[in-house]
């Protein structure tokens, strides 16, 4: 790896290292808190207590997002499939049964996995992949500014072309602006043959291997991740609050479309379908619509149009980003 790729990597992690300090300083100081050294370690706030206080600052400040976050959480909940998490959870009964030595239970347990399973494939025979959990995530760590992006994207494919995998990932993953929906999936070609085989050798007596089976069918959920342009989300929502404040002048409304125009290139700019031509419509439709506020004419209809076009294209966006990952999923929530 070349010497300007491994300090580019160590300057972006240090650089996430500096905006976490930042945010938790200001944070104490906001609250009056001035914790002693001696007291540091028990005065840190833990990895739960960050998450909260994110996703507390991401519905105050972006109700949109946590909207959009919520509607995903729910459409996923509903994927998923009560019949596979119950063998799901009859296959770590068997597990634990066996851990303990008692056989018997470990058969039970296989046996009624093997019955949810089967129910499973008569009610789906055409379906490969059944859902059983499911995670839904706001990342937001690319930059806004289009130099900046450009830089790191640039970055990351030299560090490709260099076979700098680690240093890639590292890159590409600060270009993330997203909802991410994860979904574990049961793979019904293989389950059924796994709980067949553990049972096989639990009437063995061969208890470690049939562990090892049973292990490896847990640990081999399909995982397919779904993502939504957080951009484009905010982009939908500036042209809908330009819509209600061209009311109160018409420069208010033109600057949210111009920042609505922003976020649409900004989605663009993170590689979001970034040659898809769709793009260049609502670039083009944007642009009507500011000719339309200024000539003081009736936008009702074009606005409800573009509103429209943006979410069409944030499902395509949705659906076709989906993209199975390497089958290994070993907890039933997903990270």
């Amino acid at each position: 790896m070349n010497d300007p790729i491994e300090i580019l990597v160590v300057m972006l992690a240090l650089s996430i290292l500096v905006c976490v300090g930042l945010a938790i300083t200001v944070q104490a100081e906001e609250s009056g808190a001035t914790p002693s050294a001696g007291a540091a370690a028990d005065t840190q706030p833990t990895h739960a207590t960050l998450d909260q206080q994110r996703k507390s600052a991401e519905r105050t400040v972006r109700p949109e997002v946590e909207k959009q976050r919520k509607e995903a959480e729910q459409q996923a909940e509903k994927t998923l499939d009560k019949e596979a998490i119950a063998a799901i959870e009859e296959t770590r009964q068997a597990l634990d049964a066996i851990a303990s030595s008692n056989t018997a239970a470990a058969l039970a347990a296989i046996e009624r996995a093997t019955g949810k399973v089967n129910i499973l494939l008569a009610r789906n025979p055409a379906t490969p992949l059944i859902p059983v959990d499911a995670a839904v995530e706001v990342i937001d760590l690319a930059p806004s500014d289009h130099a900046a992006i450009m830089e790191i994207a640039q970055d990351a494919s030299r560090a490709v072309d260099e076979r700098a995998f680690s240093a890639a990932r590292l890159l590409l993953h600060s270009l993330m602006s997203e909802i991410r929906v994860r979904t574990g999936n049961l793979r019904l070609a293989t389950y059924p043959t796994a709980l067949k085989e553990a049972a096989r050798l639990l009437d063995q007596g061969k208890n470690k291997q049939a562990s090892a089976v049973l292990l490896t069918a847990l640990n081999t959920l399909v995982v397919i991740d779904r993502v939504t342009p957080l951009p484009l989300v905010l982009a939908r929502d500036a042209i809908a609050t330009a819509q209600s404040e061209r009311q109160k002048g018409e420069d208010a409304a033109l600057k949210l479309l111009e920042s609505a125009k922003a976020k649409v290139q900004r989605s663009r700019d993170l590689g979001y379908a970034g040659k898809d031509a769709e793009y260049v419509a609502l670039f083009s439709q944007i642009d009507d619509l500011e000719k339309q506020i200024k000539g003081a004419e009736d936008t009702g209809s074009l606005i409800a149009s573009l509103k429209e076009k943006l979410s069409t294209f944030v499902r395509q966006l949705s659906s076709t980003a989906s993209r199975p990952s390497r089958a290994s999923a070993t907890t039933s929530k997903l990270d």
